[in-house]
């Protein structure tokens, strides 16, 4: 199945216009660079400006998560506040109405001597029992209505403080945007000050740079013997089918497709799509799904990159992974080892083998 998934992965990104194996490297000499220095430093610097731009946008879309939610709240304490509201209209309207009743038949007369002047005693008897029914009619609704004016309240304040949180949820998400632009605007303006040249030769330093990476990573033994370690379950089959159905659409900070993605919008997206809803970010994709060994990869897996867990990709099996990389690319295959590798997790890892 994973060696299947593959070929279908492969098929796609050259129908999408992507190379998944790299060129072999050219020697040439190095051009000159902005203040001096190396074609290295570049790429370490627009790394860095690449990597801060894509923690940036997980601080947002995790932001921007809570904003959902908060708003849901809301919306549901409102539901509740309005019914609690309709609730203590109709407490007062009974309690009003039995106290008329108590009014209407009151007497300064005690009980017991109008059981004594009574001509029919047992009439007195069940007028009285009336009378102490309608009594204790009204205390219930003194306490319904008590008790709503209560609930009343709580879910007035409730609602206010969701509210303040709402807003104040919505000028972080103002502030965390505002920082994703402007680490875009830092990784533009470096760009910006690169001959064509110079593009040229720190793109083919980043790919050797992952070439070796990656070798280094299937020598080393971290992915086993360098079979997938099982089959894939249904929903981790109908996963990686959705994600490599998106080869070639536009990575864009924020986006959950379908016309363009993010790499934790790709991630969550696809499983959304096999009927297992997981965390919408990076970090809590790393810090709520259950962890796998990297030798125990199989395909729909999500491995995830950098200290911070800021960037996700999904596994397609044979040590290669699809993802929404950055800014200015487009959704692709590439080698797992295109990033520093923090881990892996399987989302449908708690879910009974059985339903492969």
């Amino acid at each position: 199945m994973s060696g299947r998934l593959l070929r279908l992965a492969c098929t796609a990104a050259v129908a999408a216009g992507i190379v998944l194996a790299p060129l072999p490297a050219a020697a040439v000499p190095e051009p000159p660079t902005p203040g001096g220095r190396s074609v290295s430093e570049l790429l370490t610097d627009l790394q860095r400006l690449y990597q801060e731009a894509e923690e940036a946008t997980e601080t947002y879309n995790a932001t921007a998560e809570k904003l959902k939610e908060q708003r849901a709240q809301v919306r549901r304490l409102d539901g509740r506040l309005a019914r609690a509201r309709l609730s203590l209209h109709d407490s007062r309207g009974a309690a009003g109405r039995l106290a008329r009743q108590q009014y209407q038949n009151s007497t300064d007369i005690s009980p017991y001597v109008r059981l004594l002047l009574a001509r029919d005693p047992q009439h007195a008897l069940d007028q009285g029992h009336v009378i102490g029914q309608l009594a204790r009619e009204r205390a219930e609704a003194v306490g319904r209505l008590t008790g709503s004016e209560k609930k009343a309240d709580g879910l007035a304040r409730a609602a206010r403080k969701a509210l303040d949180r709402q807003l104040t949820l919505a000028v972080r998400q103002k502030k965390d945007r505002d920082d994703v632009r402007k680490k875009l605007d830092d990784v533009e303006k470096l760009l910006a000050s690169l001959t064509e040249e110079q593009l040229g030769a720190v793109a083919e330093l980043e790919r050797t740079d992952v070439e070796a990476a990656q070798e280094d990573l299937v020598t080393s033994g971290a992915l086993g013997s360098g079979e997938d370690s099982g089959e894939p379950t249904r929903a981790a089959d109908r996963a990686v089918r959705y994600a490599v159905q998106q080869l070639g659409k536009p990575y864009e900070w924020g986006a959950e497709g379908p016309e363009a993605y993010d790499c934790s919008g790709l991630t969550s997206q696809a499983w959304e799509h096999a009927g297992r809803p997981i965390p919408r970010t990076s970090q809590e994709q790393w810090a709520r799904l259950p962890r796998v060994p990297l030798r125990e990869l199989r395909p729909g897996d999500l491995v995830v990159y950098f200290p911070k867990a800021t960037h996700v990709a999904m596994y397609l099996g044979g040590g290669q992974v699809v993802q929404a990389p950055r800014t200015g690319e487009k959704v692709k295959v590439s080698p797992l080892a295109s990033h520093p590798v923090l881990g892996a997790v399987r989302p449908d890892g708690a879910q009974d083998r059985d339903a492969r």
